[in-house]
């Protein structure tokens, strides 16, 4: 019987295959697959496996926050809106704090919370088809827990770029910026992300973990403080007239009409 409803993990040669399996919603993130993945990451870290590998089954990596689940926060009290940032933020820092080394292999689209997941890894293999995206913007909310990461991976002009445009990268400008480390067919992804993970494990355990240890502690106590206010400012865009305006207006197909936007003009 299945541990999970929407993970799928496999223990192969000391690598430890983590897959999200929401191929029908393209892996979007619901809070039981938010809380599964947090808790497989908990698992993979004290098993006895040397690496972690962490892919999405279907066509897609992950599409980000499940947009059916963010009709309804909308409605939610400040108490649950906060609840689900919070869980957002343990997952995301889990996946940092994981103290193996950690490959994603993207097998497309990583979108909004699913970029995260595919860039905040020690590696990221990804497909020349796979897309990466901050999107929060157009739909009203902030990609506010995941700013911390992009900044320390790319800086603070290139981070606001990517947030306030909410534009696609294709896979290989994701490389020029240095968010995927190697492109590779989609054939040959999950083998190559496999050949990786027996090359670390031919390197010290104890001395990659004391690797990993150094840089988490250096960034500590700057991202203990920059996730607390993320997560504040987070749960409070949810419960914003544009953010409810901006999922009702993907879910129409149609261009938003922001309630900020009348106010202003209106002023």
């Amino acid at each position: 019987m299945p541990r999970f409803h929407h993970v799928l993990t496999e223990s192969r040669n000391g690598v430890l295959t983590i897959t999200m399996n929401r191929p029908d919603k393209r892996n979007a993130l619901c809070p039981l697959l938010i809380e599964e993945l947090t808790q497989a990451l908990h698992e993979a870290a004290t098993s006895d496996c040397g690496v972690a590998i962490l892919t999405g089954a279907g066509p897609a990596f992950c599409s980000g926050l499940d947009m059916e689940n963010l009709e309804t926060i909308h409605a939610s009290n400040p108490e649950e809106n906060r609840l689900d940032s919070e869980n957002m933020a343990r997952v995301l820092r889990t996946l940092y704090d994981f103290p193996k080394p950690i490959i994603a292999a993207v097998n497309g689209p990583a979108i909004a919370g699913g970029m995260a997941l595919a860039t905040i890894p020690d590696f990221t293999l990804a497909t020349p088809e796979a897309k990466f995206g901050y999107t929060e913007v157009r739909v009203g909310f902030v990609p506010a827990i995941v700013a911390s990461f992009l900044m320390r991976q790319v800086g603070e002009l290139r981070t606001r770029e990517l947030l306030l445009s909410g534009r696609i990268l294709k896979a290989q400008e994701a490389l020029s910026l240095g968010l995927v480390t190697q492109i590779v067919e989609q054939s040959d992804l999950l083998a190559s992300a496999r050949a990786l993970a027996q090359t670390l494990l031919l390197n010290s355990p104890q001395a990659m973990y004391a690797v990993k240890c150094l840089l988490r502690k250096h960034a500590k106590r700057r991202l203990d403080e920059e996730i607390e206010d993320a997560i504040e400012v987070n749960a409070s865009q949810r419960s914003t007239e544009d953010f409810k305006e901006g999922v009702l207006a993907f879910k129409q197909r149609r261009r938003a009409e922001w309630p900020s936007m009348r106010v202003k003009a209106g002023a």
